[in-house]
C-alpha cells in the first residue's frame, strides 16, 4: 500500500479490510516521514505495533 491510499483509508468512515502479514488490522495512526503505520489486530487484542506502510495490503471484496 502507498501513504496516499493508507491516509485516504485512516480518513474514511468506512470499515475497509487491511492485512498485514495475513492477519486483519486498523490502521491507527501513519508516521507519514518514515513511511510507518500504528495498527492493531482486529478482535479483543489491542496490542498495537508499527508496521512499513508498503506491507499493509488492502484487500479487495
Amino acid at each position: 500500500m502507498d501513504i496516499k491510499r493508507a491516509k485516504q483509508i485512516l480518513s474514511s468512515s468506512a470499515d475497509i479490510d487491511i492485512t498485514f502479514q495475513g492477519v486483519s488490522v486498523w490502521i491507527d495512526q501513519l508516521h507519514e516521514d518514515e513511511k510507518m503505520a500504528t495498527v492493531h489486530l482486529r478482535g479483543p487484542l489491542e496490542e498495537r505495533t508499527q508496521v512499513a506502510v508498503k506491507d499493509l495490503v488492502e484487500e479487495n471484496e
